[in-house]
């Protein structure tokens, strides 16, 4: 993807003014939203050390193998309970789509967040069928 494309959390930003920043260290998360969108494209774009470094280190795997076969088509944010700037924790509710050879599919989760050493990062999350 270029930075001038159409950035794949949905924000409808060039991927260069929305995720990719943060992607790149150039800028935090603010909210637990903004994490988990970015954590998003970093899958879409194939970027798993972002995806590695935002998870908490308590919970993360040791490491991230990609799945060559899945291309993320989509996301969709369903609910937030807090995570805004000066908060510690927050959830994200979400459904992201995806293509898997002629099969597609949602991944639903609520994703946990927490704030450490002035950062937002992943915790955990509960799928739902």
């Amino acid at each position: 993807m270029r930075a001038t494309d159409a950035c794949p959390c949905g924000s409808g930003e060039p991927l260069g003014r929305c995720c990719l920043p943060l992607h790149r260290g150039e800028r935090q998360a603010v909210t637990a939203e903004q994490l988990m969108r970015a954590r998003y494209s970093a899958y879409a774009i194939g970027d798993l050390d972002y995806v590695w470094q935002s998870w908490h280190p308590r919970t993360r795997p040791a490491v991230l193998t990609p799945d060559a076969g899945l291309t993320w088509t989509g996301l969709r944010i369903l609910d937030t309970v807090e995570g805004q700037p000066g908060e510690q924790t927050g959830e994200v509710e979400f459904c992201a789509y995806y293509r898997e050879g002629r099969r597609s599919g949602t991944l639903h989760e609520r994703s946990r967040f927490a704030v450490r050493a002035r950062r937002w990062l992943y915790v955990d999350g509960e799928l739902f069928d």
